[in-house]
């Protein structure tokens, strides 16, 4: 029987996060377990006058691509892919996964050195988001391996997933324009901010913010949302951090980071389990040493972990520092081919303080 909540998803995906119009460009990514959700995206799609174009994807070929790929194919990018970039208007992407821990074993310098090659399109797309000249969102479809990491059943898991969506309000769109307007009043707080300071378990670090642009993210980039983030200025963060959570991504669990940062820069970083696999990806360029985002985890109905970042930087009382690639609308100068957000957990005797005023306590905004 098909879930009624997948059409509710497609529609707030197409009529609200990217705002179809007819006669755009609308690209839908995604491999075969999303089909569900790809299809109800692609029926709206054309119910809006404009024209779909499916990229589909297999996941075991990426596997393959790491174990047989040679340097030049690594590095190689189809030339018409820069062109996909420029003509489309819009991009929504359906990700999921059928085994979450099919690139345990893949070479960290072929997945580095990959990163690498796809960097142009990535900072493409980003430049032209932060134009306006293209709308792009990205949202989960629930599968069994996303719900065995989370440790449920994978009902228990749609019934998560679709909740943080808001998919039960009577009227979900003007919900998330509910959660945008409470959202952009603190947005507009943080605007006048000049330092961060985050205390927390093994945790004391500083970050200036003086001329960068806080951004609302309110169910347009990433869906569900939850989430207010700048881009701090890059040589100034300065102290340590000890993520809570395991750095979930490249297929690897990384469990018990710890970070110490000088001048902006990490000049010490070790981990519990899959250390080297870390310190490989912070060699992959300059920039992926500095931070280019920080975040505040606002969605209250996002409370547990479930190793998967759509979800887990959105939780209510948490921050999360990206380290790589910065968002051009937020400021943020810092360029990498990674961004790799890591999550630390303020509910349990963490603070900030921004300019000296409390911001943040316990998990509570309290501006």
């Amino acid at each position: 029987m098909a879930d009624s909540r997948v059409e509710t998803v497609a529609k707030i995906l197409v009529d609200y996060s990217v705002e179809v119009q007819p006669n755009q460009l609308v690209r839908i990514t995604g491999d075969p377990e999303g089909a569900p959700l790809i299809l109800a995206v692609y029926q709206k799609v054309l119910e809006r006058g404009a024209h779909p174009f499916l990229q589909l994807e297999l996941e075991e070929a990426e596997e393959l691509l790491y174990a047989y790929a040679s340097d030049a194919q690594l590095d190689y990018v189809p030339p018409f892919l820069k062109d996909v970039i420029e003509q489309i208007d819009a991009t929504i992407g359906i990700w999921t996964n059928a085994n979450t821990k099919r690139l345990t074993n893949a070479d960290p310098a072929k997945q580095s050195r990959r990163a690498v090659a796809m960097r142009p399109l990535s900072d493409r797309l980003l430049e032209r988001a932060a134009k306006k000249e293209l709308r792009w969102t990205g949202t989960l479809y629930p599968t069994q391996a996303f719900a065995q990491d989370a440790e449920m059943s994978l009902r228990e898991f749609e019934d998560f997933v679709y909740k943080a969506c808001l998919v039960h309000e009577p009227d979900p769109i003007k919900a998330w324009r509910r959660i945008s307007e409470g959202q952009q009043r603190i947005v507009d707080w943080l605007n006048k901010a000049r330092e961060i300071h985050v205390v927390g378990p093994d945790t004391g670090l500083k970050l200036q913010v003086t001329g960068r642009r806080w951004e609302n993210c309110d169910g347009h980039e990433n869906f569900p949302d939850g989430e207010i983030f700048t881009g701090p200025i890059e040589d100034s963060v300065n102290g340590h951090i000890r993520y809570t959570y395991p750095a979930c991504a490249y297929g690897r669990e990384i469990e018990d980071v710890r970070l110490w940062f000088k001048d902006g820069k990490v000049i010490k970083a070790t981990a519990a389990k899959n250390e080297q696999f870390l310190l490989k990806m912070l060699e992959t360029d300059e920039g992926a040493r500095y931070v280019g985002e920080f975040a505040f985890g606002t969605n209250p109905g996002i409370q547990r972990f479930t190793k998967n970042t759509l979800f887990d930087e959105k939780i209510g009382g948490t921050i999360h520092l990206a380290l790589g690639k910065g968002y051009p609308e937020s400021g943020s100068k810092n360029k990498s081919a990674i961004h790799w957000d890591m999550v630390c957990d303020l509910r349990d005797g963490g603070e900030v303080r921004v300019d000296g005023t409390l911001f943040l306590r316990d998990g509570k905004i309290l501006v």
